[in-house]
């Protein structure tokens, strides 16, 4: 009996998970929409679970297994007969902190390529830079980066006045208006097939990489450090998200082994393109802000110790926010019987 109950789960257990994967995609992203073959397999799932919860009666099962599968069938019937609409309006609460970071994590690789691409950028600047520092000017394309770092940080710190002054906010418009075109780009550069993503990205990690050998050969990784980290620990990730976007978009235009037509690949994705373009929209208007506002301020203003630890408690947050805000706390079956 017990080897019958064996055979019966790991025949059945992978559409337990297809549905189980449906179910916590439903209750975690409201904007998802499927389209009617989706509907028809959900539909064909639920009667296929019910129906296995049916023949559990003909098996000593251990408690277990039988309440994973109670709660799915019943979890199932919530969805199909709820009477609730799920177009009466956006929540922008429950979008930002459940179905953002679940997008998020739903496209996981295509963040990390976008990541890998990012630091063989800059690991490629660092070198080159390494090796020849007249190569500074073709590297580096802003001009207040290609003095001495030492002078300028010399001019930063004495600058109290200069930095005190107004006009913040402008600065803080232009660097969103900026760091907007440049998410964008990464994105819109996806139906190139992925390949102008590719190397924007690329590029994006030579200049980042080139910026910090240069700070860090002149001794002024502390500056550097408070300079960037408030900031960037935000800004750099929302560009990789842009790029995450990107590759998904890519993945669209390029198609798979499902054999759907180009239409209905891209409809499938719009959703999560915008919900990933969204987080990122609001995470360069954060990082446009501290950059002004925080950022610009050096010693004696702000000691450098403090922006530092601002930076890291950031990019904490945001790793835990990304990791596992929206994470359905649903019990989930990954084994056998017998566990």
């Amino acid at each position: 009996m017990i080897a019958d109950l064996d055979r019966f789960v790991a025949e059945e257990a992978p559409f337990w998970k297809e549905l189980e994967g449906i179910l916590n995609r439903i209750e975690s992203d409201i904007a998802w929409r499927m389209d009617m073959a989706g509907v028809r397999r959900f539909h064909y799932l639920y009667q296929r679970a019910s129906s296995d919860l049916a023949r559990m009666g003909s098996f000593a099962a251990d408690p277990e297994l039988r309440f994973y599968l109670e709660s799915l069938v019943a979890r199932s019937f919530s969805e199909i007969h709820e009477s609730r609409g799920r177009t009466a309006g956006f929540a922008p609460f429950t979008w930002f902190f459940r179905t953002f970071p679940s997008t998020f994590r739903r496209h996981f690789r295509a963040f990390a390529l976008a990541l890998a691409m990012t630091l063989l950028g800059g690991g490629f600047g660092a070198a080159t830079l390494h090796l020849d520092r007249a190569d500074k000017e073709i590297l580096l394309p802003f001009e207040h980066l290609l003095g001495n770092p030492a002078e300028r940080v010399a001019r930063e710190e004495r600058g109290v006045d200069r930095n005190l002054a107004s006009g913040k906010l402008t600065f803080s418009g232009y660097l969103m208006t900026h760091n907007t075109r440049v998410a964008i780009s990464c994105l819109a550069l996806g139906l190139t097939f992925g390949i102008g993503t590719l190397m924007y990205l690329f590029y994006n990690g030579v200049i980042l990489g080139a910026v910090v050998l240069d700070y860090l050969a002149a001794g002024k990784g502390a500056f550097l450090a408070g300079w960037l980290l408030p900031h960037g620990v935000i800004e750099i990730p929302a560009i990789l998200i842009a790029g995450q976007g990107g590759f998904v978009l890519a993945g669209a235009l390029l198609g798979g082994a499902g054999g759907l037509p180009l239409g209905e690949r891209f409809r499938l994705v719009r959703g999560d393109l915008a919900t990933l373009m969204g987080g990122v929209a609001l995470m360069l208007v954060w990082a446009g802000l501290v950059e002004a506002l925080f950022s610009q301020y050096h010693e004696p203003v702000l000691p450098y110790s403090l922006k530092i630890a601002f930076g890291c408690a950031e990019l904490l947050a945001l790793t835990l926010f990304l990791s596992h805000g929206g994470a359905s706390g649903k019990k989930s079956f990954h084994g056998g019987a017998n566990g």
